[in-house]
């Protein structure tokens, strides 16, 4: 039998955290060797979710147990805490893919712009690799550090990468996006208390969101020149899901079949993303709990600007989903392994 590989899960009972468990446990080469959460330790992930009841059974342990116990570990922390954890992983030998942000941006100086936070070991980034595998896959070759991206910059950068590559943009691209209320985490606020967010939608951190330098940077390298982006996005009261809007006036008059063509060329090999046909309309709906971004293309032919629909389960494709497939990528596995997840019909 095969030996499968041992993982782990630092930050197991946040909405990704538990989305990597759920996933992980169908995973055919791994065994999930250990959990951690802060919040909940010595509890067991039963008492905490029992949808895990007569399935899976662990008491949630400290982050030195996971990273002793596991070949990969996968980091679900906020904004600052994963690059310790990275170091620890270094030196003894394991990977990590961090879901945070400590891994996302180049640039130090975005990060304290926008996180208020410093590099504290600046060879980690060095040689760490940012992943967005339909986009990234042929860098993560030798690396031991991924920054699994945020969910926003996944369905934006999928979306739009297409025309950036093949130059077709001219001018200002402006990005609509809206996510469901698991996209703000665990915790709760004012903004995702049930009477605030029920019956309501509504925009928040307008052109200040911390995913803007993430996008912008991704975008740039696919471009090759400088890209800035005007981004809002909103929340809207349901629990999964993202739906960004992307308005880019095209360099010349092209039909939209000709568009949907460089799409469909571009993503041919990439199994996770489905550009629909011409007439139909990407849908939350449709992606929920899978690991599938949906593209669809629509021409404003009086002002010659293409509007794109990118749709993904944010917990999935925009997380855990994500991780798993930059772990597959990594250590060798089929891309999709785990993650044949068909979204439901209703």
């Amino acid at each position: 039998m095969e030996e499968k590989v041992n993982v782990g899960i630092i930050g197991a009972t946040g909405y990704a955290g538990v989305e990597l468990l759920r996933l992980l446990l169908s995973h055919s080469k791994v065994k999930v060797a250990a959990i951690s959460s802060k919040s909940y330790e010595g509890e067991n992930i039963q008492d905490i979710y029992p949808n895990f009841r007569e399935i899976f059974s662990s008491l949630l342990c400290d982050n030195d147990t996971v990273i002793d116990s596991s070949d990969i570990v996968f980091s679900s922390l906020p904004s600052g805490f994963s690059e310790p954890i990275a170091s620890q992983c270094v030196d003894k030998g394991k990977k990590l893919i961090d879901l945070g942000a400590d891994f996302r941006l180049k640039d130090e100086k975005d990060y304290k712009n926008w996180y208020n936070l410093e590099y504290n070991d600046k060879e980690l980034h060095d040689d760490s690799v940012y992943s967005i595998p339909e986009l990234h896959k042929d860098l993560l070759t030798g690396k031991s550090i991924i920054g699994n991206p945020g969910c926003y910059p996944t369905s934006i950068c999928l979306g739009i990468a297409p025309i950036l590559k093949n130059k077709l943009f001219d001018g200002d691209i402006i990005i609509d996006s809206k996510s469901g209320v698991t996209g703000a985490g665990r915790g709760l606020s004012i903004t995702t208390h049930f009477p605030e967010c029920n019956s309501n939608f509504s925009a928040y951190k307008i052109a200040q969101h911390r995913h803007t330098p993430e996008i912008e940077q991704t975008l740039s390298n696919i471009a090759g020149k400088k890209i800035n982006v005007t981004f809002v996005p909103h929340l809207i009261p349901i629990n999964r899901g993202i739906l960004s809007t992307i308005y880019v006036k095209l360099k010349k008059c092209s039909g939209l079949l000709d568009v949907y063509k460089i799409y469909v060329d571009f993503y041919s090999d990439c199994k996770f993303v489905r550009v629909l046909p011409v007439g139909s309309s990407a849908s939350i709906k449709n992606v929920k709990y899978s690991n599938y971004c949906d593209v669809s293309l629509h021409l404003d032919k009086i002002n010659n600007r293409l509007i794109i629909c990118s749709a993904i389960d944010n917990t999935v494709k925009g997380a855990a989903g994500q991780a798993i497939q930059n772990m597959n990528l990594m250590l060798g596995f089929d891309e999709d392994e785990g993650l044949n997840l068909i979204p439901p019909a209703f």
